[in-house]
Parts: C-alpha cells; structure tokens; sequence
C-alpha cells in the first residue's frame, strides 16, 4: 500500500511571491543576485475578511533557501503542508510565513552583515519585513512576529532575536549553529587539508564550482569558508577574508578566531539580555546526537538564557541533525500562541 497523505484542510492555504529589489544585497563582493523572489504563505481564510495576521519568518539551514521548504517531499510534508495540517488540526492558528531567499555563492550567509557577502540581517529587518508588511494584513509590531529556523537558520534566528529586538518578538532556535569550539574548530583540519591541496581560497573555490559532485569534506570546507566570510569579513585583504588556521601547518590563528567566537551565541547571549528578556517565546532544541556536537552548545545556550532571566522552552529529543523537520510540531504552536496574543 501506498503511504496514506496526511489530512489537511478542505482549503489549504497558498504561496504567493513578491520581488525584491535589493539595496542591501546590491554589489555585494560574491556577484549574487541583489534581485531577490521573496515566497510568502498566506493561511486558509486569508481572503475571507479583513483580520490582521501574526508574521513568522522561516531561516532556512546552510546550502537552504527559503523556497526549498516549498518542495514536495517523498514519505514527508513541506513546510506550506504541515502549516495546514497544523492549523486543521487547531494546534496554531491562522498565520503568514515568509520564506526569505539568503543564499550566497558560498552556501548561506548567516543572516549577518558581511563587506563579502552582504549586509543579510539589514536585507531582511529593512527590506523583508517591510515588503511584507506592505503587501499583506499582517499585525505590524514585534509582538506578532517571530523568527525561526534548523542548523544555520537556527543560529539566525537567535542572533536576530538579539541584535533586532524592535522587529522580532519570539524565536525558535532548532540545532543552531553554537559553541564554535566544538561545532566548527574541530573540523578545521579537514578544511585546510581540502582547501590546502588547492594552494588559496579562490582556487579552491574555483575547483569547487566547476565539480559535477562534490565530496562531504569538500561540502563542509566549502561551510568553514562561507564561515570565515560572515564571521571574520577583512575589507582590505585581496580576497576579502580568510581562514583562521594556516593552510600548510594547521596553526590557529588566536586573533582570527576570537572574530568568529564574537558571533558564537553561547558567547553573546549574555551581551544582549535586555533583547531576550524582552522575548515573548525563546525556544531551543537539539538532538542528542548530533553530528556537530551542537547538543553541546544547545545546553549551553539553556543555560545561559536561564542564567539572565529567559524563560527559555528546552528540549533534547533521541536524534541527530539531519531530516528534523518534525520538530517544527512542537516549535510552531508555542511560537503562535506567542505571536498571536492580543489580536
């Protein structure tokens, strides 16, 4: 027998996609597109009355896009589908989700500011949000807006629940990116070994883009760069960053690294409590048994929510990293019952 599909709603809710012309994206270093289809869910009953609707915004993970949650998924629901079974079955109510498109040529962005990439957090609290605003019924305050996302866009969403308390008001942090020295620093020597038989950053890059497939250790040095990109950004140096270990001898080098420790969330959390206390939801979750050791970083950032006064949400489920949509079931009704309080 055929897998039976999951039930949905008698009316599903739709995608629609807006335009945007970036100024925040535009000449960026990489040549991506400062041009950028911004798909946007709009729940049953939208066109039904004049109500106003809460706002979250999906951060898609590292080599994601927002438009890959669209896509239909074998023996599993997209993003738009488990929203509607979510709302039939009265475990969130009626919302808009915003899928914003952050990809670089090197995988993802971060959603920070990069002179390399380009500036990804004034793209989307500039930009995103206000085209939607615009173009939607949408409750336009921070109260009913909340970010969300896995892996990359899990540390995303908590560092633009730090940094941009004035546009977010709840945020679910799923296997986010966290406590550097385990996640990323223990694969560094893999990464200058792949990059280093290359002799430079840009032959490597170079070698990478015109492979038909690559290789898992090519796929995460491709990661350490887009790293060092967003987190360590140098506008004077010819390539416009670099690794923080030598490529010949492995050698880390201490200032290098402090510059990505600076956007390591176990590190910040405790820089920006006034924008966490001000959450109407905090939210953090990772399997225990991840691939990048992040259940590690994910107890440390419990313990540092709770060590300045966030009522944090907690939870380790029996999993790694991968194909952990599932979780968003228990991550979304909190974030709504948050987001839709007073309207």
């Amino acid at each position: 027998m055929w897998p039976r599909k999951r039930q949905g709603p008698a009316e599903p809710g739709r995608i629609e996609r807006l335009s945007l012309e970036s100024q925040a994206l535009r000449g960026n270093r990489l040549g991506d597109p400062h041009v950028r289809e911004v798909p946007v869910y709009l729940p049953p009953g939208y066109d039904q009355g004049d109500r106003r609707y809460p706002v979250a915004c999906y951060l898609a993970g590292f080599l994601g896009t927002g438009h890959s949650q669209l896509n239909w998924k074998p023996f599993a629901e997209a993003l738009p589908q488990r929203l509607d079974r979510l709302i039939s079955l009265g475990r969130i109510g009626p919302m808009i989700v915003v899928f914003p498109d952050c990809f670089t040529r090197l995988g993802g962005s971060q959603y920070i500011d990069s002179s390399v990439c380009g500036d990804y957090a004034r793209y989307l609290v500039q930009e995103v949000v206000p085209l939607v605003d615009a173009s939607f019924r949408t409750a336009v305050h921070r109260d009913h807006r909340a970010v969300f996302g896995k892996s990359s866009g899990g540390f995303g969403a908590i560092v633009q629940a730090m940094l941009h308390p004035d546009t977010w008001g709840a945020f679910a942090c799923h296997s986010g990116d966290s406590y550097f020295d385990f996640c990323f620093r223990a694969d560094l020597p893999r990464t200058a070994t792949e990059v280093g038989r290359h002799g430079s950053i840009p032959a490597f890059l170079e070698a990478f883009a015109g492979k038909p497939k690559h290789s898992s250790a090519e796929t995460h040095a491709v990661m350490h760069v887009a790293m060092a990109a967003c987190f360590d950004p140098q506008p004077d140096h010819p390539d416009g960053f670099e690794l923080p270990v030598d490529l010949h001898t492995g050698a880390l080098d201490p200032e290098r690294w402090e510059r990505w420790l600076r956007w390591d969330p176990v590190r910040m959390i405790p820089e920006h409590a006034d924008a966490l206390r001000s959450m109407r939801a905090a939210y953090v979750d990772c399997g225990n048994r991840d691939q990048y050791h992040l259940h590690f970083g994910a107890r440390q950032m419990r313990d540092a929510l709770q060590g300045i006064g966030v009522k944090v949400t907690y939870d380790e489920f029996p999993d790694n990293h991968s194909s952990i949509d599932y979780r968003m079931d228990v991550s979304l009704p909190l974030l709504w019952k948050a987001i839709s309080r007073g309207l």
